[in-house]
Order: structure tokens, then C-alpha cells, then sequence
């Protein structure tokens, strides 16, 4: 990979190593009935029964739970009392250095940063989460650690990763008795005095930041949590960073424009081979980067020339803080990536300080660099570790591939045979090994292999949740049974008679009962990486609707980090998704229902004639269904499918080894919804056949 060398920190070629573009239920039945308004008495009557019996269906499952709660009170007591709380432990004595506390990331959410070896041939190899410990202890055994940040478009995201990165380092330096300094290029080093005089207490952070005017409005303060930890933490900052009146020298009239003073100090001296490229090698910086080509114009000379100057800047300013420790701690170095990538073997900082210190006591860490680069065998790696924020969606190459080709042959299975979008994603690196060993674990059940080969839709709610069959056939188990209980209780006799009618309100029920489940249940799908060949309109809808989740309150995935505004959209996309099936179905209903009553009238003129027919307009009934359906019901279902099932009946699952507990908390609240919603749809929703 080709780079541009930069003329100075402030508009140096941003080294960004461009990844490929991607990419309720029916809680209510309108009822046919022949009765009229003066019937109203006989239909209270018919509701009370309804409830009472509603009211039964639902004793089952809460006798059950309290059952279980009642039984798990007694050994929670007895344990209590067996084992006493343990007397308070002597305080230690306190160390040189308190250890920062870290804050581990969630275990439940992939939203966390990701780190590459860039070491590796061929395409950088995602580190596992579980083998992070490696590169931190590789981190913490050098003895400087550069942290590469983008230089032509600042990233904010840089700031949180060298905080976190810091913030780990810390801990363990303090474990281990070992003095840590942080040096910034973004302080000019005439300004050591401003920074120990903040480190002491002297100022505070708004007097500091009189200092930095040279800064954009907002740097300030994407720095100062860095800034603060550090000064809370006794971790000495060094200002690294080439003095703003000499690099502006250097931009302008290149070195031979510094004083005598001035270039011994900041300039390479002739012979060191630091600077003797721009006798020997002029020709070689016009070769890399021509004068039309060049984002610095004709005088990319003397950029190179700036570069050089803060190169060779840097370097000294390390190693000088390197030889004053003893014993040796470390040392965390924070610049333009272009300053270091290569490490030890480029043109950069590291090569410069190889020069004193050994190869393997320096770490390269480029951080949300937009290329990743294919090493070949004889390439020198770009870095050691490449590292991507959690704000950053992961696009390709998001998990290890050797893991996943052990997954895959445990299963004994070639990507040839997976489904396309599968096979696709595991080409971009975007399917877990995880998520393939769930693939692999349904794929044993005949019913399972149907569904998840020959549908998508199937395939990607059966791997985000392998019960959703189950919850699908228990909430049409509970939809089916209420309808036909309430149609019962409010035909008597007749129920056989118009059995065509609840049969019509049945069926109605039952579709929009599967959409009321299908539609807010969590997904995975990796066609948002996938397709990439569509139109530019159908591509942006896909790209748009591709960036929600299915249910707000669904888990991050592939990197996906969902903000709050992103789960707002999801609730209102997923209403109007809800909106639409109610309407449909219940203009659908409408018609059946006038269909047959039409046939009753030819086949039993004196019956139909006889029982009258009283109902709301098809088409308000309808709108006023579809309204339910789309607040009440998808919030409710939203809430159930992404709150109590995906998150804390799988918390109950894996982390507690409750399964049980888990099914019995989904049965009850959805039995529980499936009343709510009934009564509260029945009563203000629909008129009556």
C-alpha cells in the first residue's frame, strides 16, 4: 500500500486504511353477530362470562410461576442463613500508582472495539474477543506503545479508543509497579512547562486551554477526558509535538529557512541519513507523489521537508524520555498515523528510535484506519495492530477466519453448500463463528433445514432466536383458543349455525397474530452487506430500512451500534408495518363477512331476514383496527419479543442456566398480552356482524 507523506501534523495525508462501500399481536377480533342494539343487557351478561373464563386461562400459567417462586424462597433463606457475610477485609496499603478502574465492555452486546493483527499475510486477522488478553499483554510488555491517529479529518472516535487504551494500560502498569507517560504530537513541545504546571495543579484545564488556539473549536474537547485521567492518574503527559513557529518555517522556506539554533535542534544533521534523501532521493518523493496528483501542490518539497522535521522532533523527544526512566516504564506515544506507519522498519518516529531501542520494545497501533490493506509475503506489515472503535460498523472482515473455518469443519460442512447470503457473508468476514455453529445446530432438525434453507426470512429470526417457532405456536395457540372461547360465549346456540363467521374471524385473527410476532422479532441478516448491486433507489430504501433494527430493543450485531434515534425509528417503522396488516386484514374480514351474509340471504332468506344485521362501516373499523394494531399492540409486542424474551429470557438462559424459567416468563406475558389486548380491542376497536 502506497502512502503520501504529509507536510506537517495539521495537513498531513490522512492515513485511513477504505474499506468496500456496503452496504400486537392481534390483541382483538371484530365478532359477527345478529343481535340487536337492544340486546345490549344479554351482552354484558355474555362478556362476563368471557372474561371469567379469559380470567381462567390465565390462573394456569400464574399458579405456575408462583408455584416456582414460592418453592426457590425457602432454599434462598436457607442459604442465607448457612452462610453467614464474611468480615470485613483489611484495607491494603495503598500503592504508589492506584490502578484506574476499567470499565469492561457489556458481554451481551458486540458493539466493542476491534483490534487486527496487521502482522499477519495476506488480509489483517481479527483478534477474538476471548484472545485480547494477548495483545494487551504485548502492549503492556513494550516499552513504547504509538498510537497512529487521522490527521487530514480529525476522528473524535481516536480520542475514545486512546482513552480506553489508556485507561487498560494504566491498570496494568499500576499492577505492576510501572511508571507510564503519554506524549501528544497535538502539544508543541515549547509547551512541557503549561503541562507540568497542569499535572501539578498550578492551572486548570481552561487556563490550559488558552494554549491550544491553534486547535479546531471542538479538539479541546475531544482531549480533555484524556487530559484528566492522565492528571488524576499520575500519568506524566510530555509535549511532542514540533513548535508551531518552526514547522510554519519549515512549510514556507523548508530548513534551510531555520537558525543555526533552530536546525540543531529540530532539523536531522547532514549525514545521519535522516535527511540526505532529499539530495539522493528527490526523484523518489516526485516518483510517489507527482505534482497534479499532489492535495500540497508544487511545493510538496518542502511539505516532506516538515515532515522530517517533526519526524526527527518526536523521536528525540522520546528517546530522551526513554533514557531518563529507570527503571524503565512505559511510554505511550499519540501522532499523525503517517508518522509511524511501518514501525520500526518505515521512514517514520519508530525507525528513528530503533535506532536506541530494540525493535520488539515498540508497538504500532493504527487506530479506524478506512483501508485495509492485503499484505503479501516480503511486504513489511503497515502495523502491528489495527483497532476500530465501537462507533465504527464493521463491513468486512469483522471475525476471525480461522475459527470459522474450524466451525465449519467440525460440521463437516463446505461454504459451497450454505445459502447464498450466508456464503457471501462469511467471503466478508461478517458472520460469526457463532452465529455459523447455531446455523449448524438447527440445520440437524428436518423441519429446521426446510425453513432455514428455503426461506429467508426464517433463516435470519431462527439464528437471531432459535425458540421463535416456539413463541410463534404459542401465541397462535393462545390467539385461537381466546377467539374461539369469546365466539362462543357470544353465539351459544348459534355457534354451529354460523360457524362460517368464526371461522372468518379466526383466520383473521390467526394471520395477523403471525405478523404481530414476525414483524418485531429480532433478526440477523448480513444482506445489508450483501447487496450491493441494486438500484440507487431501491438501494437507498434498502440501505435505510437495512440501518434499523426489527425490534427496537434488539442487541447490537456485526458491529451494528444502534443509537437511541435509530430504536425510535424501529418502533415507528415497525408500527406502520403493523399499521398496514391490521388495515388489510380487517377490510378483508369486512368483506368475507358481507360475502356471507349474502350467501345466507339466498341459501336462508327467512333466517337472515329474520336475525337482522346491524355492523360498523367496513372501512372505519378498519382504520380504527389498524390504529390499535400500530401503537398499542406493536409497542406491547416490541416490549415482549425484544425486552423480556431476547434480553432478559436470555439472560435467564445462558447466564443463569434457567431455561425454564425463561419459557415460563415468555408463556405468562404473552398470555397476559393476548387478555390486555383483547379487552381493551374488543371495547374500542370494532362493531359487530
Amino acid at each position: 500500500m502506497q502512502m503520501t507523506h504529509a507536510p506537517l501534523r495539521n495537513a498531513a495525508a490522512s492515513f485511513k486504511p477504505l474499506l468496500p462501500s456496503p452496504r400486537s399481536r392481534l390483541s382483538t377480533k371484530p365478532l359477527n353477530s345478529g343481535a340487536s342494539p337492544s340486546s345490549s343487557s344479554p351482552r354484558r351478561s355474555v362478556s362476563a362470562s368471557a372474561s371469567s373464563r379469559r380470567d381462567l386461562l390465565l390462573l394456569i400459567p400464574s399458579l405456575a410461576a408462583a408455584s416456582a417462586v414460592l418453592r426457590a424462597a425457602p432454599a434462598a433463606a436457607a442459604d442465607d442463613q448457612a452462610s453467614p457475610p464474611p468480615p470485613p477485609a483489611e484495607s491494603p496499603a495503598p500503592a504508589p500508582l492506584p490502578p484506574p478502574k476499567e470499565k469492561e465492555p457489556d458481554g451481551d452486546e458486540s458493539a466493542v472495539s476491534r483490534v487486527y493483527d496487521a502482522t499477519v499475510i495476506g488480509e489483517p486477522q481479527a483478534v477474538r474477543r476471548e484472545a485480547k488478553g494477548r495483545v494487551w499483554d504485548k502492549l503492556a510488555a513494550a516499552r513504547v506503545v504509538y498510537l497512529g491517529e487521522a490527521e487530514l479529518v480529525p476522528d473524535p472516535d481516536d480520542r475514545v479508543l486512546e482513552l480506553e487504551i489508556v485507561t487498560k494500560l494504566a491498570a496494568r502498569c499500576a499492577d505492576a509497579e510501572r511508571r507510564m507517560s503519554l506524549a501528544l504530537e497535538a502539544f508543541p513541545c515549547d509547551l512541557q512547562q503549561q503541562l507540568d504546571d497542569f499535572m501539578s495543579g498550578r492551572i486548570d484545564g481552561s487556563i490550559l486551554k488558552l494554549y491550544t488556539s491553534h486547535w479546531p473549536s471542538e479538539r479541546w474537547q475531544e482531549y480533555e477526558p484524556l487530559l484528566n485521567f492522565c492528571r488524576d492518574n499520575g500519568i506524566k503527559l510530555v509535549a511532542s509535538g514540533t513548535p508551531l513557529q518552526v514547522k510554519r518555517t519549515v512549510q514556507a522556506e523548508g530548513i534551510g529557512g531555520l537558525s543555526k539554533a533552530e536546525r540543531k535542534e529540530y532539523a536531522p544533521p547532514a549525514g545521519s541519513g535522516f535527511i540526505s534523501g532529499f539530495r539522493s532521493g528527490r526523484s523518489f518523493i516526485e516518483n510517489i507523489t507527482s505534482t497534479r496528483d499532489s492535495p500540497f501542490g508544487p511545493n510538496s518539497y518542502l511539505s516532506a521537508q516538515a515532515r522530517v522535521v517533526d519526524d526527527y522532533t518526536m523521536s528525540q523527544i522520546v528517546m530522551k524520555e526513554l533514557n531518563g526512566r529507570d527503571p524503565p516504564g512505559l511510554l505511550i506515544v499519540v501522532a499523525g498515523a503517517s508518522h509511524l506507519i511501518y514501525g520500526s522498519r518505515g521512514t517514520g518516529v519508530p525507525a528513528r528510535v530503533s535506532k536506541k531501542l530494540p525493535k520488539k520494545g515498540q508497538v504500532v497501533v493504527l487506530l479506524d484506519p478506512e483501508r485495509q490493506s492485503i499484505r503479501r509475503e516480503g511486504q513489511i506489515p503497515v502495523a502491528d495492530f489495527l483497532w476500530y472503535s465501537a462507533a465504527k460498523t464493521c463491513t468486512r472482515n469483522c471475525f476471525d477466519r480461522a475459527e470459522i473455518a474450524r466451525v465449519m469443519n467440525a460440521a463437516g460442512r463446505r461454504p459451497e453448500a450454505l445459502p447464498q447470503d450466508l456464503q457471501k457473508g462469511i467471503d466478508l468476514g461478517v458472520v460469526s463463528p457463532e452465529i455459523l455453529q447455531n446455523f449448524f445446530d438447527l440445520d440437524k432438525n428436518p423441519v429446521m433445514t426446510e425453513l432455514i434453507h428455503r426461506f429467508q426470512g426464517f433463516r435470519e429470526r431462527l439464528l437471531a432466536d432459535p425458540k421463535f417457532l416456539q413463541r410463534l405456536a404459542i401465541e397462535e395457540a393462545i390467539s385461537i383458543s381466546t377467539t374461539l372461547l369469546a365466539q362462543y360465549e357470544r353465539r351459544k346456540g348459534r355457534f354451529f349455525e354460523e360457524i362460517d363467521y368464526v371461522l372468518t374471524d379466526t383466520i383473521r385473527g390467526s394471520v395477523v397474530d403471525f405478523f404481530t410476532v414476525w414483524l418485531p422479532a429480532p433478526t440477523i441478516s448480513v444482506l445489508s452487506f450483501t447487496d450491493n448491486d441494486s438500484g440507487q433507489s431501491l438501494g437507498f430504501v434498502r440501505g435505510l430500512l437495512g440501518s434499523l433494527p426489527d425490534n427496537a430493543f434488539q442487541k447490537n450485531t456485526f458491529g451494528q451500534n444502534w443509537n437511541m434515534n435509530q430504536r425510535v425509528a424501529a418502533v415507528i417503522v415497525g408500527g406502520l408495518k403493523l399499521a398496514g396488516v391490521g388495515f388489510i386484514s380487517s377490510v378483508g374480514a369486512g368483506v368475507s363477512s358481507d360475502l356471507l351474509y349474502a350467501a345466507r340471504g339466498v341459501l336462508k332468506p327467512s333466517v337472515s331476514v329474520g336475525a337482522g344485521r346491524k355492523r360498523a362501516p367496513v372501512l372505519k373499523s378498519a382504520a380504527v383496527y389498524s390504529c390499535f394494531l400500530g401503537t398499542s399492540a406493536n409497542l406491547r409486542y416490541q416490549i415482549i419479543a425484544g425486552l423480556l424474551e431476547h434480553r432478559l429470557g436470555e439472560s435467564l438462559a445462558t447466564q443463569y442456566n434457567q431455561p425454564l424459567l425463561a419459557g415460563l416468563l415468555s408463556f405468562v406475558a404473552r398470555t397476559a398480552n393476548s387478555y390486555l389486548g383483547t379487552q381493551v380491542g374488543h371495547h374500542h376497536c370494532f362493531g359487530v356482524n
